[in-house]
């Protein structure tokens, strides 16, 4: 029996195994978001509340307009924000597990920064107001050193920090494993041929870890950017961001396709976001 037979039966195999995935993968995920961008396209009655299935661009209009560019030029400038500093705090973090820890080390570090992700999503976002609100143990610190409170709680600046731990582990994980996967022959030789560290640092390992880190800005940027529980408990009166801006256009004013053209807007930034974190290869590290 020749070979040929066999991979006529292999190919419905592979068929008939990647079909319910892939046929669920259609129906819920991509006709979901093509009913988002028809939804968009309706109205709500003035006068009934009632939902008016007549296409018109009156809602992408309005989310360009009035007071919601500013709340996301917000929200992006928060992503960003939180982005940065994990980059900063994860970077040094995760190599020194991949590159200067010892085996038993490293593991005892990675759960370590494992081990946040098993506790509640609520219960780290009160333990930080806890610690920001003005009685809490960042102001008392401050008093106890005879410096100024800083009164962080229910700010922009609570939201940063807050967004900032509750994302670090998911940028720690793929730096580390980007790191982990640089050959230590590539170092050696780098000093070998005289090179400092800091030069090696900057055009061996920023290089080789570049796809980690955009793999772990995905994470970062995107949770981010879709949020609404964070900036409701931590935020203050002039937090909204966008993932507050549909829960409110969508359960207080009741403007489903307003709420929809909203939701559009993050899916936008993610789409041109993910084809840049493609062609840095960031695909490769997740």
């Amino acid at each position: 029996m020749s070979l040929r037979s066999f991979a006529l039966p292999r190919r419905f195999a592979t068929a008939a195994l990647l079909t319910p995935p892939l046929a669920w993968f259609l129906i819920l995920y991509v006709s979901s978001l093509a009913l988002m961008l028809i939804t968009s396209l309706w109205s709500v009655n003035g006068f009934t509340g009632l939902i008016q299935h007549q296409l018109t661009t009156s809602n992408i209009q309005q989310v360009t307009s009035g007071a919601y560019p500013s709340i996301i030029w917000r929200t992006v400038l928060l992503a960003v924000l939180v982005t940065i500093t994990d980059v900063v705090i994860a970077f040094p973090f995760a190599y020194v597990m991949a590159r200067v820890a010892t085996p038993r080390v490293a593991k005892i570090l990675l759960a370590a920064v494992l081990l946040p992700l098993w506790a509640s999503y609520l219960a780290k976002v009160f333990a930080w107001i806890s610690i920001l609100e003005r009685g809490g143990a960042l102001n008392w610190t401050f008093q106890h050193l005879g410096l100024p409170a800083p009164n962080l709680g229910f700010t922009n600046g609570a939201m940063w920090l807050t967004f900032t731990y509750i994302w670090l582990p998911y940028m720690i994980v793929p730096v580390y494993g980007a790191l982990e996967k640089i050959p230590a022959s590539l170092l050696d030789a780098s000093g070998d041929l005289g090179a400092s560290s800091w030069w090696t640092l900057r055009h061996v390992v920023l290089p080789l870890a570049l796809p980690g880190l955009v793999a772990g800005s995905i994470f970062t940027f995107s949770l981010t950017l879709g949020d609404f529980v964070t900036p409701l408990l931590v935020g203050g009166a002039n937090s909204t961001l966008l993932g507050n801006a549909i829960y409110d256009t969508l359960l207080t004013g009741g403007n489903l396709p307003l709420a929809a053209a909203l939701a559009l807007v993050p899916i936008v930034i993610m789409v041109g976001y993910l084809g840049f974190a493609k062609r840095l290869g960031a695909f490769e590290a997740l």
